[in-house]
């Protein structure tokens, strides 16, 4: 697809022209007459549990599931994310690896927009608060031998893997699935402080939506919010939406964390952009979504899930702490695509000569609770449109 898009720069307001052949930019200039709408790159979510009743995470996935939710993710601007399988029996784990293996390898658009599949758990704390939802039938201990049957029946897949390294082997196992070639974060853990720092130093490179996963109460200090905010080897992702953090806590992080170091992610779950209502999931059991988007165990102050894309969640982070819709922006796009290179320059979410074209033009007024994506393309090529 050659071409070019005109919009505004999120960065100065300004004109921008955004020329692109085979799929690729050739060229970004100044433009006196822009289209209307801010030009981005495409979202980028490395956390996305299912969205518009569309699971990941029950027995039933199937590739016309992976094509639904993914075209379900392009009208939010999404247009890079890595489906997230949580804690699971290996045998059901290792059939939806091979399903979204299979949808990726017939369909040119998937493999695009799907770099790799992130698997959070099952080799998480068993305990209370740390362990969240997922299921403590299927939390186990670290185990390689069932890592290498994952990229063994996905072709290599699994590009991040979220874990605890509360024990010996667990921090054993960052160090393999380091050499592994897999991104290692840090989340659903009561982790000492001092593991915290021996899992860095082992190779782990994110904490997982720091500030949840984690026990109700800590101790005042030390403890595993501290360790992972001061630990420079770590990135951190968070959850934006209003409901996970408060924007006092969100606002603090951010600045300790650095927004070098920081990103977003949704963790949306099959619920998010359905009707507010009762819902039953495969995890999680019976959640209620309210119409502000919080999803919660209904009659208790607890989460159940996210419900919100990253759309809203890039809109929320700037009200709650005062960031520019630049900022914002890195955070959901450049910031997680630099986090898969690892020393590698980020090879989509950036605007730059041979990027892919995979953009968003969208609207944003101060104060407004979600960016209005009003088209998303995909090598140039619109793939949503308003």
């Amino acid at each position: 697809m050659n071409g070019h898009l005109t919009g505004r720069s999120p960065s100065t307001g300004q004109g921008l022209r955004i020329a692109f052949a085979e799929g690729r930019i050739t060229a970004i200039t100044d433009e006196p007459d822009p289209a209307p709408g801010y030009l981005a790159p495409g979202l980028v979510d490395l956390q996305i549990n299912g969205y518009f009743g569309h699971d990941l995470n029950d027995d039933t996935l199937s590739v016309a599931r992976v094509r639904d939710l993914t075209e379900a993710l392009l009208r939010h601007g999404v247009t890079r994310y890595l489906p997230t399988l949580i804690t699971a029996s290996e045998a059901s784990l290792t059939r939806a690896l091979g399903i979204i293996a299979e949808a990726r390898a017939g369909d040119p658009l998937l493999a695009r927009i799907i770099p790799g599949i992130h698997v959070e758990g099952p080799f998480i704390s068993p305990m209370d608060g740390a362990r969240g939802a997922h299921p403590l039938a299927h939390v186990r201990e670290p185990d390689r031998a069932e890592v290498e049957r994952w990229q063994e029946v996905s072709g290599g897949l699994v590009r991040l893997v979220t874990l605890s390294p509360h024990s010996d082997a667990a921090i054993a196992l960052v160090r393999d699935l380091t050499a592994m070639g897999i991104r290692v974060a840090i989340g659903h853990t009561e982790a000492s402080p001092e593991q915290i720092h021996l899992a860095a130093e082992a190779g782990a490179v994110l904490s997982t939506h720091l500030g949840n996963g984690a026990p109700a109460m800590l101790p005042r200090h030390p403890n595993i919010l501290w360790a992972q905010l001061a630990e420079d080897r770590l990135a951190a992702s968070f959850i934006a939406d209003g409901h996970h953090l408060p924007a006092d806590t969100l606002k603090t992080m951010l600045r300790a964390k650095t927004l070098a170091r920081s990103l977003l992610v949704s963790d949306v779950a099959a619920a998010g952009g359905l009707p507010p209502g009762i819902y039953d999931q495969p995890i999680g059991g019976r959640v209620e979504l309210s119409a502000d988007g919080r999803l919660g165990t209904p009659g208790t102050p607890f989460l159940a899930g996210a419900a919100l894309t990253l759309d809203f969640n890039v809109a929320r982070v700037m009200t709650m702490a005062g960031l520019s819709l630049a900022e914002a922006l890195d955070l959901a796009t450049l910031n997680p695509a630099r986090l898969l290179a690892g020393t590698e320059p980020p090879a989509f979410g950036i605007l730059k000569i041979g990027a892919p074209a995979d953009l968003i033009r969208f609207d944003h007024a101060p104060g407004a609770d979600r960016l209005t994506i009003l088209e998303t393309y995909i090598g140039g090529e619109v793939r949503w449109t308003q």
